[in-house]
């Protein structure tokens, strides 16, 4: 019991740490949205591509028993996509927060804060497992949150937003990190000359610290406690129903302790920070995203806390 909670405070202590860190030099105007955004861009486009290219390269993933995992992915967010879609079109009456909705209970935040968890709990292997799962996963959340969203877009605009979509996708810095470190290994290339490597590295050790005191900074505890009955409704699947999905897939699909500990942080964490930037660009209630986005990053640690403790009690991550 007591190395259950343990476990669990060691892999969420510094996330919640760093993330208020955030708040506190925010809130201190130490520092201002221009540095959060700039310091934002410099984690996306370098830090986290590095720190996910050398995971990769330096790893020896299992791509037979990655294949289960990746299934385990996909079968947990289509029975989320789905129940949420399902429970929209009965409960959730505005068209503008339907999609939104939608989204915030099957998309969840892999690269910052689910990575940042993967690795305090597992090390280099799990930031490895976690890094493979999101590439691919990743691509399906950009395709599910199009359709979703779509419903508030023209439909001479659809093939325009879906388009435009694929070009984020392909261009997307975390993808071509992550398909470059694929081929690299499948080449059997050497391992970087060290000048080049220890770069990357550095690089690399910036990329969840900096980007965690940005998700800290960005918190608004106005908005978090605003909330109307469909942002709670969300904030609840994402929150509860979510990690449950995950945990039922995982015992069913027998994962490994690594694999299915992987899992559950990848699903259990809050929502993705790019929900509010799609639902707003497509034309959904982006503030009802942005209540999601703020109560979800605060309850969500408390919640993959507890669960890892429980999960860990019973010997399954």
């Amino acid at each position: 019991m007591l190395d259950a909670i343990a476990f669990a405070f060691m892999i969420v202590f510094p996330n919640l740490a760093l993330m208020g860190l955030g708040f506190f030099m925010q809130r201190k105007s130490l520092i201002n949205k221009n540095f959060i955004d700039v310091a934002s861009k410099v984690v996306f486009n370098f830090c986290l591509p590095c720190l996910l290219f050398f995971s990769v390269i330096k790893s020896q993933v299992d791509m037979a028993a990655q294949a289960w995992l990746i299934g385990a992915g996909f079968i947990t967010t289509f029975v989320l996509f789905f129940g949420a879609e399902i429970y929209a079109k009965f409960f959730v009456p505005a068209v503008r927060d339907k999609g939104v909705f939608v989204q915030g209970v099957f998309r969840s935040n892999m690269a910052i804060i689910s990575l940042a968890v993967a690795s305090n709990a597992y090390g280099e292997a799990g930031t490895s497992v976690a890094a493979v799962y999101m590439g691919v996963i990743t691509i399906l959340y950009n395709v599910l949150a199009v359709i979703t969203l779509s419903r508030t877009t023209q439909a001479q605009n659809f093939t325009a937003q879906a388009r435009g979509m694929l070009g984020k996708i392909i261009s997307n810095p975390l993808i071509i990190a992550l398909v470059a470190a694929f081929v690299y290994q499948a080449l059997a290339l050497p391992f970087p000359p060290k000048p080049i490597a220890r770069t990357g590295e550095l690089l690399a050790g910036v990329a969840l610290p900096l980007a965690l005191i940005c998700t800290g900074a960005t918190l608004n505890v106005k908005s978090m406690l605003a909330l109307s009955g469909v942002s709670m409704q969300a904030s609840i699947g994402r929150v509860v129903v979510a990690p449950l999905v995950a945990v039922v897939t995982g015992v069913a699909m027998g994962l490994p302790p690594v694999h299915f500990g992987v899992l559950f942080v990848m699903v259990a964490s809050p929502a993705a920070a790019a929900s509010y930037v799609m639902a707003k660009s497509m034309g959904g209630n982006d503030v009802l995203a942005a209540n999601i986005l703020a109560f979800t990053t605060v309850v969500s640690m408390i919640g993959m806390a507890i669960g890892m403790a429980w999960l860990r009690m019973l010997g399954w991550v």
